[in-house]
């Protein structure tokens, strides 16, 4: 994510009190800030009165999901989940091949409020990164940004075999720009769709900004003792208790009505499977990764960016929003939009939002 990295929901409790803490009192500021600078930006979302009324979603259902959910063996030896959904009468030569990639913490029914919306007239991929979700949590695997890039790189060669529009959100956009950014794979990626894209894997990536300085001893306090067994298996099954859970992500969205029982189920249920916790440690304590700075200007394929200005964990404001918000008129192939109101989850915080820009931004495709 980040300025700090909770990606689809994550950085360990300490962190992310001090973040939240700090965020409701810089909320009115960086509004100020915002308006100031959307000059840069090429769109902003709906109006006001739009994103108040909030439009109706067809969600896809939980078991549905499950049901249909199939398994790929990644490199002969891990399992991944992963989900398709189409509507054949209305997929044709002009339509897009997409894949959903979650952010930390989620997993394919992140997405479940836009999987309908995109399959209307496209093919729909979705799938749980290794370590989340229903996909292997091997014990001892070192998790890295570059696995999980590989990974889906990899599931576009050996499953999809067509290019393909990488979508993400947080830790999931990154992944999705490391993989676009792989020269020799290139030709697998049709565009770039990132949704309050990370800064790295965790609260180690960016150091340049002052809030994750004042963390850093805290954060690496953090490292310390997650690497303590007992400790962090006290500390995971303290995020994962669902009301916990719940007062976070009433924190993280914008939009406080989609932060209901099915969504703590969402992030909860895998949680409670085996080796998620060593994934949490290994992930929170693992290097950051590639920054994504240094990788957009490698990327030629067009890219969109919805951005939701309420985002906490990775705000406009701080180095990584701030990169991104100058891209527009620079980039030539990169679009920007501010969802106003919006969290740190934009397909889920506010579907409606997400669909009014990203639809008609993959039809345009067709003509490209």
């Amino acid at each position: 994510m980040r300025a700090l990295t909770w990606t689809g929901l994550s950085p360990p409790p300490p962190a992310m009190v001090a973040r939240m803490t700090m965020t409701s009192k810089m909320v009115a500021l960086r509004r100020m800030n915002l308006r100031k600078g959307r000059v840069s930006v090429r769109a902003t979302a709906s109006s006001s009165a739009a994103v108040s009324s909030g439009g109706v979603v067809e969600a896809v259902e939980l078991a549905e999901i499950g049901e249909k959910s199939k398994k790929w063996k990644w490199k002969g030896e891990y399992s991944i989940n992963y989900f398709v959904k189409s509507s054949p009468e209305e997929v044709t030569p002009a339509s897009q091949t997409v894949l959903l990639v979650h952010g930390f913490g989620a997993s394919i029914p992140h997405w479940r409020r836009n999987i309908n919306a995109l399959s209307k007239h496209h093919t729909v991929y979705a799938i749980d990164l290794l370590g989340f979700g229903a996909s292997e949590k091997p014990p001892g695997f070192s998790y890295t940004m570059e696995s999980w890039a590989e990974l889906i790189l990899n599931f576009l060669e050996e499953v999809v075999q067509k290019p393909t529009v990488l979508i993400g959100n947080s830790v999931g956009s990154l992944a999705c720009v490391i993989a676009a950014s792989e020269e020799s794979q290139r030709d697998l990626v049709r565009g770039l769709v990132l949704l309050n894209c990370a800064g790295g894997m965790n609260n180690k990536a960016v150091f340049d900004d002052w809030r994750i300085k004042l963390l850093m001893p805290l954060l690496l306090l953090i490292d310390f003792l997650l690497k303590q067994r007992g400790i962090a298996s006290a500390l995971f099954n303290r995020v994962k208790d669902r009301e916990n859970l719940k007062n976070i992500l009433t924190n993280v969205y914008g939009n406080k009505d989609n932060v209901d029982d099915t969504l703590v189920e969402v992030i909860a249920g895998p949680a409670n499977s085996e080796g998620a916790l060593d994934a949490f440690v290994s992930i929170l304590t693992g290097p950051p990764g590639p920054n994504p700075v240094t990788l957009i200007p490698e990327i030629t394929k067009p890219v969109l960016v919805l951005w939701g200005d309420q985002d906490g964990l990775t705000p406009l404001d701080g180095p990584v929003g701030k990169y991104f918000t100058s891209l527009p008129g620079q980039l030539p192939n990169f679009n920007l939009y501010v969802l106003e109101g919006v969290g740190h989850c934009p397909q889920d915080d506010r579907p409606d939002l997400v669909h009014e820009r990203l639809l008609p931004w993959l039809a345009q495709l067709s003509s490209t």
